[in-house]
């Protein structure tokens, strides 16, 4: 079987960050892509950040200076074909837009090396959606984290009916050995198993703060209070990061969803009120 080794991370926002950081807390070789100078700096903060969390919250192996050597095993870099060069396997955690994830895995394909996988971390696409533009379709596949990896470590692995099952089984085994419980799908559904859950909860919060019938504050509360969960779906969406739940609604053909995309981009995108990445969404941090 395939053996994974060596980690490539295209996006070092909220999640990429998270993906190649949780890798190289386990020991993996990392390298880390993002466009310009001024994006890896902001993921060289990301990652300090990360290991002051892992340090400060007791994740397991975190003691004795772990946290920090993690931060050693991190390569960053702007040039994509640097950054694919040795890739064992490249996950890509670029913006929600299929325009723009089909793109980079066409300029990948002539990149990276015959031995590498690709997976996307799409969190609504299907793989099928992309996988003729990645030009390797049998070493193609998803594998989906949610958000705070380090306490909600879950990764799920979804292939295509072209997806060569030594992939499969080879990305699994990479995501057990990264710290992580590996979800294996059987088969191809939009949202995976988490999104299918998580999506409804977040459109139905989403229309009853269109229609007027409670505030972000109330429908979080109401939630858990109710059912016991630590957080409620506003409190979710600025986790999530509101640049992401705009994609996602913009790029739907619901009228409910295109009304909250014009709702977030009116009222918090366009003021620079992104979620916890900038300190205030639907609340201030």
């Amino acid at each position: 079987m395939t053996e994974i080794r060596t980690l490539t991370v295209l996006g070092t926002g909220v999640l990429g960050s998270q993906i190649a950081y949780q890798a190289a807390f386990h020991g993996f070789a990392v390298t880390a892509y993002d466009i310009d100078d001024q994006a890896l700096e902001k993921a060289r903060s990301r990652f300090a950040h990360l290991a002051g969390i892992y340090q400060a919250q007791q994740v397991a192996g975190a003691e004795g200076g772990k946290a920090e050597a993690a931060l050693q095993n991190l390569h960053l870099t702007a040039d994509l074909g640097d950054a694919v060069a040795d890739a064992d396997l490249v996950i890509e955690a670029v913006p929600e837009l299929l325009e723009l994830k089909r793109d980079l895995f066409r300029r990948l394909s002539d990149l990276a090396p015959a031995k590498t996988i690709f997976a996307t971390n799409s969190s609504t696409l299907l793989p099928s959606d992309l996988k003729d533009s990645t030009g390797r379709p049998d070493r193609f596949l998803a594998i989906h984290y949610a958000n705070n990896i380090w306490v909600q470590n879950i990764a799920e692995v979804m292939g295509t009916s072209e997806t060569d099952p030594t992939v499969f089984d080879a990305v699994v085994e990479f995501a057990g050995n990264s710290g992580l419980e590996p979800i294996e799908i059987k088969k191809e559904k939009a949202g995976y198993v988490l999104n299918s859950l998580l999506v409804p909860l977040l459109n139905a919060a989403a229309s009853l703060l269109l229609q007027g019938v409670a505030s972000p504050e109330t429908i979080d509360k109401t939630w858990r209070i109710a059912t016991g969960a630590p957080s409620g779906p506003f409190q979710i969406y600025d986790v999530v990061g509101l640049t992401t739940a705009y994609n996602i609604a913009a790029s739907s053909t619901d009228v409910g969803s295109l009304a909250f995309a014009k709702y977030l981009k009116d009222n918090y995108i366009d003021k620079g009120k992104l979620g916890i990445s900038t300190g205030e969404g639907f609340y201030t941090y």
